[in-house]
Order: structure tokens, then C-alpha cells, then sequence
């Protein structure tokens, strides 16, 4: 059963840009089970996607990430090989393709398009869509692991494993979500969480990360936030993590 949550609270942090703190509906053996969303309005706030191996092939903080660059807040752009940089599908910065193969994912992550027609913002399903056309019309687009599908199904199936995570995703009016929770939760369990915030309206989402690895920072007007995860089965089973992990690639936003 869905569990169903109380309606959220949002705080309105400037034009087109609020944040929640919302505590999980399920039980967590580790960490204070608290969920932090960003709710972007695409048409506001301009999305960027940067990888490390267009700056210097370092990996940052998500922190170091916003300060040197200017964004306003950053999540990581999903999960890398074991170079240390690249993303593990499909993925494209500024026009310029940085990985060529798509993976089996089935989620993409666009956001650059200069077709009017299409939303500033999307997480494209490769299942219910014409992908190969809306990829070719996006500027950035990062690939990951699809979580709830374009009939806003549960796409993964249970499992033992938990760890913290952070996750983008897109609600009905398609305004842009950046979730975060560090306490440990198999991912069907967090999504099932997120279907049941009944006034979150999420559509579509996109897992991004895992574990000690998962980032959101943020510093714009009064929004103060810099938080990551811990806790990952057969890795890190701890809730120990001091520090942000430096990441190689990250989505951000920052005032248009």
C-alpha cells in the first residue's frame, strides 16, 4: 500500500523557486528520515548541466560546483564510470556530446532547447515517447535510471538493498524536483513515498545517486542547505559521512 502523506508545506524562497522539508511516511533505522524537495519553475530559473570533463577532468563538491560557477543549487547528474568522469549513459553539455551510448535506461533529463514547442524542462520515458527526436532538440541531456514512468507507475521492483539518495523529477504542471534523503530507504520504497505526497503531484522521476555520493547544495537568498548522503548497503553502511564526496558531473540552476 502507498503510503500517504500529510499535505507539504512549501517555503517560497524567490519567484518560481520553494523548498519543503518533509518527514518519510516509512521508518528508517538510521538519520532523522527528513526529505528535502526544490520545486524550480523551468521558465524562471535557468537549468545547466556541467560535467568535470570540460573543466579541468576535476571532479568538485556540489558546493564548489555552485560557488565557481554561479549556480544557485546543485544535485549530481547521475552515476559515472569508473574514470571518475563520465557519465555512465547517455550524455550531452552545451550542444556537445560527451557520451555517445545509450545505456538500457529509460529516462532522459533535458533541459536547452531553443524549439518553442518544447517545455524549458522534461524527463523524456524512452517508452512513451519519440526520444531520438527530443534529444536531438535539447542541449543538455543527462540519462539514468527511470523511477516512476509516464503513467506514474513504480519502475522498481523491491529489494533488500538501501542507501541515501538524491533524485530529480518533474510534477504535473512541470515544474522541476530535486529530492533529497539522506536516511537509507530502498528506492521502491521512496518512490512508493513520493506517489503518496498526494500535493507534490510528481509525474515522472530519474534517479540520480547513492549513498555517501548523493548531493544537494544550495545558497540563494534565504535558502541555506548543504547535504549528503551516508548510508549505502555493501558499501557504506554507516551514517558516519562527515563531507561531501566531490562529484564529476552535476544539474544546477541559476537566475535566466
Amino acid at each position: 500500500m502507498t503510503p500517504v502523506a500529510d499535505a507539504i508545506q512549501w517555503q517560497k524562497i524567490d519567484a518560481g523557486l520553494e523548498v519543503a522539508a518533509v518527514q518519510a511516511m516509512l521508518p528508517s533505522a538510521v538519520g532523522n528520515k527528513k526529505i528535502t524537495i526544490l520545486r524550480i519553475d523551468p521558465a524562471i530559473w535557468q537549468f545547466k548541466l556541467l560535467a568535470a570533463a570540460s573543466h579541468g577532468k576535476k571532479a568538485r563538491t556540489a558546493r564548489q560546483w555552485c560557488t565557481e560557477f554561479g549556480l544557485a543549487a546543485a544535485v549530481n547528474a547521475g552515476m559515472f564510470l569508473e574514470d571518475g568522469l563520465t557519465n555512465v549513459g547517455y550524455m550531452k553539455v552545451g550542444g556537445q556530446v560527451l557520451h555517445a551510448r545509450f545505456n538500457d535506461d529509460n529516462t532522459l533529463t533535458a533541459f536547452g532547447t531553443s524549439d518553442p514547442k518544447l517545455p524549458p524542462f522534461q524527463i523524456i520515458d524512452r517508452e512513451c515517447q519519440d526520444w531520438k527526436t527530443l534529444v536531438a532538440k535539447y542541449d543538455n541531456v543527462t540519462q539514468g535510471i527511470r523511477m516512476i514512468d509516464c503513467n506514474r507507475k513504480n519502475r522498481w521492483s523491491q529489494q533488500p538493498r538501501k542507501w541515501s539518495m538524491v533524485v530529480v523529477g518533474m510534477d504535473k504542471n512541470g515544474k522541476a524536483l530535486l529530492i533529497f534523503c539522506r536516511s537509507p530507504y530502498t528506492v521502491h520504497d521512496f518512490i512508493d513515498m513520493l506517489l503518496g505526497m498526494e500535493s507534490l503531484s510528481i509525474a515522472r522521476a530519474m534517479y540520480l545517486e547513492g549513498g555517501p555520493e548523493a548531493s544537494m547544495y544550495a545558497s540563494t537568498g534565504d535558502l541555506s542547505i548543504d547535504l549528503f548522503g551516508s548510508y549505502e548497503t555493501g558499501f557504506f553502511e554507516s551514517d558516519a559521512n562527515d563531507r561531501a564526496w566531490p562529484i564529476p558531473n552535476v544539474i544546477g540552476f541559476s537566475p535566466r
